[in-house]
């Protein structure tokens, strides 16, 4: 596995000997052997971590997993990187950014803007086979992941979470003592039953302000 940042390997040291972890590693060292192509790039698998170390954790978005197109997934939830198409649940979420916060709509959708100013971008599972959806999932990925969750709820305070679709908000269980905002998955498939008009970056950066942190600059450029 590759070296985690600094300050999440203090936090998660103790889950890389343990028995799903090694079990996860040799999963995906068999993938690779058959000749799998998996996204991200092993050096992106961590990249939320890398980009948005634990003590400057803001917001939390909680996504499913990485997109399996060519050249899409770079690690972060949501994000593809620059020169490929936006994809419908992002454009989405740019769509609700310009109504809520009037930000101009932007012409990429690589998000690193937003995780280095706190926002973790964190998909439950951190890899996929090429152009098979939700093939890497119950490997153990969201054991470490779910992880990740209950150790920002335990030892930091005042995060928000943006817990979007249903699959994202079976992870509330996890969190204790902070601001959970739900709505619905950006998808097309959903976006119109309660994801539009949901005010969650509004509703974000008022709460963040109020606790005396730095709202975030959601305008992507």
């Amino acid at each position: 596995m590759v070296q985690l940042e600094k300050s999440w390997q203090k936090v998660l040291q103790e889950e890389f000997e343990k028995d799903y972890m090694k079990q996860l590693k040799n999963f995906l060292l068999s993938e690779k052997q058959s000749g799998q192509s998996i996204y991200p790039p092993s050096d992106q698998i961590f990249a939320a971590l890398d980009f948005t170390p634990f003590e400057k954790v803001k917001v939390v978005v909680i996504g499913q997993d990485p997109y399996h197109g060519t050249g899409q997934a770079h690690g972060l939830s949501f994000s593809v990187n620059k020169g490929t198409d936006i994809p419908p649940s992002l454009r989405n979420i740019y769509k609700e950014l310009v109504t809520d916060v009037g930000i101009t709509m932007p012409s990429h959708g690589y998000l690193k803007h937003w995780a280095d100013q706190g926002v973790l971008l964190l998909n439950a599972t951190l890899t996929v086979r090429a152009n098979e959806a939700g093939s890497h999932q119950k490997k153990g990925w969201e054991i470490f992941t779910d992880e990740i969750i209950r150790q920002l709820s335990a030892r930091r305070k005042d995060l928000v979470f943006l817990l979007w679709g249903n699959f994202a908000k079976s992870k509330k269980a996890l969190i204790t003592g902070h601001k959970i905002l739900e709505a619905a998955h950006p998808s097309p498939l959903s976006a119109h039953n309660g994801f539009f008009n949901c005010k969650h970056f509004s509703q974000t950066n008022a709460f963040l302000v109020e606790k005396g942190m730095s709202p975030i600059d959601w305008q992507i450029v």
